[in-house]
């Protein structure tokens, strides 16, 4: 991994401009730091100031918000209360996409797939680095996501992703770009939030359809936090996370022995599907990072 950072920061180097970034550390009202982006969306105002995006999802259209701010490298929080009872076809959405064209851009998922009334939501996670994607990896949640907020949270860094639940780690991918190995490292990302109709594959591969009798669906989206690397200008280098380390060392992430721990759990216990171990999709073979360490 040494030998992969100098050569990415001597090419970092060769294509910056200027080597200066912001640092920004976003909480407070939602509206902040989020706009609305389409759909029946409903802004609740709390007592005390918070603020809460409810997401709708209806047979005309589903709804979405984004991020105003772009991140090179980031930390991102958010409190997500998914659709109740027959949810069944309905996907709710927080993912991280880079603003390039789709054949190569760079997209981090986190997609949970509704059921019919009392069987459990599930997690499905992916990545896309330059285009290239298919890396799918399921779980199943530990808890009813629909009783109560839950934090969600995506870690990217030069030197990994990681997703965590509740501030356990599920899910992490490596940047092995010394092995031939796309990752993300060249463009700046925004989060984005969306409820949408996936009743063609999201619930049993799409044996099971929306029940429009149920609508409006409605998933609730709070307390949003980012801490990360705004580049400034034509700027593609980040350096220093807020927390006072460096983003090219794994700004913002967890202790490494809890990490390897809590991904050891959810590996054991709650992952359903990964695409590193589908003999039956790679018969000759699977992908490179998967037999990486």
């Amino acid at each position: 991994m040494a030998m992969a950072k100098a050569h990415l920061l001597a090419c970092l180097a060769a294509l910056s401009l200027i080597a200066a970034a912001s640092r920004v550390m976003a909480g407070g009202r939602m509206t902040d730091n989020l706009e609305i982006l389409w759909g029946q969306t409903q802004l609740i105002n709390g007592s005390n100031g918070d603020q809460t995006i409810a997401l709708s999802l209806d047979r005309v259209m589903g709804s979405g918000f984004r991020s105003k701010t772009t991140y090179l490298f980031a930390r991102i929080d958010i409190d997500i209360r998914l659709v109740p009872k027959s949810s069944a076809g309905t996907v709710t959405t927080v993912y991280m996409i880079s603003q390039k064209q789709w054949k190569t851009h760079d997209e981090i998922d986190l997609e949970f797939l509704g059921n019919v009334s009392g069987q459990p939501y599930t997690l499905h996670t992916n990545i896309f680095a330059n285009g290239s994607g298919g890396r799918e990896v399921q779980y199943r949640l530990w808890f009813d996501p629909t009783e109560d907020f839950h934090t969600y949270s995506i870690i990217w860094n030069s030197e990994q992703i990681l997703i965590l639940v509740d501030n356990m780690a599920i899910r992490q991918f490596k940047n092995h770009w010394d092995a031939g190995v796309p990752f993300p490292v060249y463009e700046p990302m925004r989060l984005f939030g969306v409820l949408w109709d996936a009743d063609d594959w999201a619930t049993q591969g799409g044996r099971v359809k929306t029940d429009w009798s149920q609508a409006p669906f409605i998933a609730y989206f709070r307390n949003y936090r980012a801490q990360g690397c705004e580049p400034s200008g034509y700027s593609w280098v980040c350096g220093q996370d807020p927390f006072g380390g460096d983003w090219f060392d794994g700004g913002a992430g967890v202790d490494d022995m809890k990490q390897r721990q809590q991904l050891r759990e959810a590996q054991e216990k709650y992952m359903i599907y990964n695409y590193c171990t589908d003999s039956k999709r790679f018969p000759n073979g699977y992908p490179e990072e998967c037999g990486l360490p």
